[in-house]
């Protein structure tokens, strides 16, 4: 599909600015990182590729969209016949989704010029923001959940049909067993799951009526959900009398209950008794209503008897965000790569300039990852050993040795063309459940988790100080010139 001009204006106008200054040609290199993890985590799992390649691989301005430009009557027909021709012929680098990354290192790098670079940033961070998000989200649900197999059921919660339909993909790749969402398990070939509403039941006459219908449409996936009236006193009752009176006596399974309401550990553990005195042993208790890593967490500390659990709000639907950014950190000039730094006052947002690598090093013996370093993109990584420096407070060191290391980003494209083999869902899920497990527990913990190594090489370093400086420097000129302009009026 071609959404192209799901793009910032500004983005537009800028893209006009740099076609009336002549520099439809200039290279440029963008970098698409984050600040902070969502949840307050120690991770954040890279997701979106997949959406971003079909962004690019539809990258067009048609006369649909060049029509509609037109009728704005912002830009010049020499501008829009630029647009018209324009395609993505750079390179992109990338973390493959299901990747562990963490703050202020480059997930993606795009190489182009820079009208393209620059109409490409909206729909990037767009795709990256919610991919990581919900896989994060998703594996920090099913991580807490351990061997309980997590439904992901997000599809009413989420902000749209589309976001719904990915957030279902993305959830599974992150740990999730399944989806309630039909579309998702058509186009994506993901189990799709479910059990039944309270409005059945409220339907319904009463509720055994509810139950035995239920039973007859779907003897063969029989779970009720039994809070719609009294969890104890009438909807267990009801399942056990069906049961009884229908599934037993004519072959079929009693796969089990939901609970969706109340006292969920209680609740379970008293469900479990008056099944397994009914008989029903292998019958699953299901429970859902609003559940999140910290709430899987308690039930399970608290003893509750949980068979599967069903998660929705908290996947697709999350209050958290990542907040990717995507900012401009080198310039070709003269077949030079010049590197461009943002600064702040705020030191969070004082960006890494110049075009860069990231490598991640893991212990031999364990297989843990042992920390990240940002590079120089000409720089090599000693495969004997390496000094990780902190970024800021240099005193801090760890010293590596006995250590693989591999580079974190691939490329995607190559002069405009894919050149990334694009793995099937179930090898990304089992990439991306590898990759968590390369994590020391104590950065994977919910709460006030260990800090994850990120530092920067000797040369990137020094190269942020340098230009931090020059960039100091050239204030105090200005601020003197204003002073000196001052005092001569």
């Amino acid at each position: 599909m071609n959404n192209t001009l799901m793009t910032d204006f500004y983005e537009l106008t800028m893209a006009n600015t740099y076609f009336n200054e002549g520099k439809m040609n200039e290279q440029v290199y963008f970098d698409v990182f984050f600040r902070k993890n969502p949840f307050d985590g120690g991770y954040t799992i890279s997701g979106g590729l997949d959406e971003i390649i079909d962004y690019i691989n539809n990258f067009k301005f048609s006369e649909k969209e060049i029509n509609y430009l037109r009728s704005l009557n912002k830009f010049s027909e020499e501008f829009l016949n630029y647009l018209s021709n324009l395609k993505f012929n750079g390179d992109l680098y990338a973390v493959p989704d299901g990747t562990m990354v963490f703050p202020n290192e480059p997930v993606i790098t795009v190489k182009a010029d820079v009208i393209t670079a620059q109409l490409l940033e909206t729909a990037l961070l767009t795709c990256f923001n919610h991919g990581s998000l919900v896989t994060t989200a998703a594996k920090r649900i099913t991580s807490e959940a351990k061997d309980i197999p997590v439904m992901e059921f997000g599809a009413r919660r989420a902000r749209g049909i589309d976001s719904a339909i990915e957030a279902s993909k993305h959830a599974y790749i992150g740990g999730c067993v399944g989806t309630s969402n039909t579309y998702a398990g058509m186009k994506y070939g993901i189990p799709v799951m479910g059990t039944m509403a309270h409005s059945l039941v409220t339907e319904s006459e009463d509720e055994y009526e509810a139950f035995l219908k239920y039973a007859k449409s779907n003897p063969d996936n029989c779970i009720f959900l039994v809070d719609t009236y009294d969890t104890l006193k009438s909807g267990i009752p009801n399942a056990i009398r069906v049961a009884n009176e229908y599934l037993k006596p004519n072959g079929y399974p009693f796969k089990g209950i939901r609970i969706d309401s109340g006292d969920l550990a209680y609740l379970s553990k008293e469900a479990r008794k008056m099944l397994d005195e009914a008989g029903y042993k292998e019958a699953g208790i299901c429970l859902s209503n609003g559940l999140n890593e910290h709430t899987i967490r308690d039930l399970i500390n608290q003893g509750a008897v949980i068979d599967s659990i069903g998660a929705g709000d908290n996947i697709a639907a999350s209050k958290e965000r990542v907040g990717g950014v995507y900012k401009l950190v080198a310039v070709k000039n003269n077949g030079n790569v010049e590197p461009r730094i943002k600064v702040s006052n705020d030191s969070i947002k004082t960006i890494n300039p110049g075009y860069k690598k990231v490598y991640r090093f893991y212990d031999k013996k364990t297989g843990y990852a042992l920390g990240d370093v940002i590079t120089l993109a000409n720089e090599k990584v000693s495969k004997e050993n390496y000094t990780l420096v902190h970024p800021v407070e240099t005193w801090k060191k760890v010293e590596l040795k006995n250590y693989n290391v591999r580079p974190l980003l691939i490329p995607i494209y190559k002069a405009g063309k894919l050149v990334y083999n694009n793995p099937t869902l179930d090898e990304k899920k089992e990439y991306c459940n590898k990759e968590f497990n390369t994590l020391y527990p104590e950065i994977k913990r919910i709460d006030m988790p260990h800090e994850y190594y990120v530092d920067l090489s000797d040369k990137l370093r020094e190269l942020k100080r340098y230009l931090i400086e020059m960039h100091q420097e050239e204030s105090k000129k200005l601020v003197l010139e204003r002073r000196n302009n001052n005092e001569t009026k």
